[in-house]
């Protein structure tokens, strides 16, 4: 069975940092796009950040460039997303999902991770 796992999530104070990882099982996922958004409750779900399958290209929210980024290993089947001064406004469920089809939707999500950030 293909699946997400994201990990990493937790509390951590306004200005520290969180590794998060996303971990696919059950087919590699090393040609396709893969992507972090995050939802915050009562809110929609929002893009974070995606990297191309070769990590050529990169991709980040306004809200979040300078502070965050977004690495892959293809031979571990693992994206990660490294969270710098973090701020309350990133608190969220933070999600990855893939891209199988070029230029198509993303398709394929994990579960989610908690990310709190107190004052």
């Amino acid at each position: 069975q293909v699946q997400l796992v994201e990990s990493g999530g937790g509390l951590v104070q306004a200005g520290g940092s969180l590794r998060l990882s996303c971990a696919a099982s059950g087919r590699t996922f090393s040609r396709y796009a893969m992507a972090w958004f995050r939802q915050a409750p009562g809110k929609e779900r929002e893009f974070v950040a995606a990297i191309s399958w070769s990590a050529g290209s990169l991709y980040y929210a306004d809200s979040v460039k300078g502070r965050f980024t977004i690495s892959r290993d293809n031979a571990k089947n693992t994206v990660y997303l490294q969270m710098n001064s973090l701020k309350p406004e990133d608190a969220a469920v933070y999600y990855c999902a893939v891209q199988r089809v070029i230029g198509g939707s993303y398709d394929l999500w994990g579960q989610g991770t908690q990310v709190t950030v107190f004052p």
